[in-house]
């Protein structure tokens, strides 16, 4: 299996989203930037680079008038 490498921030990022997932939280931005210590807005390109790196994957609110905003899950490794 190939190893992808992350930066510290996109790291972090990861991270924070696993430890809500495993909480059983729902990892939305907000939550993903206060869980690594970063800003919401610093939280965005990371969210993005590790969704192109397959490692994330964006879910949209299945609940039509209840969107809190995307919410971001962690792919299952292999």
């Amino acid at each position: 299996m190939q190893q992808v490498r992350l930066s510290d921030v996109e790291e972090r990022v990861y991270e924070a989203v696993a430890a809500l997932e495993i909480r059983g939280q729902v990892p939305y931005p907000d939550l993903i930037a206060q869980e690594s210590g970063l800003t919401e807005e610093e939280v965005h390109a990371p969210l993005r680079l590790l969704t192109e790196k397959n490692l994330l994957h964006r879910e949209d609110s299945p609940m039509a008038g209840l969107d809190f905003g995307p919410r971001w899950c962690a792919r299952q490794m292999a």
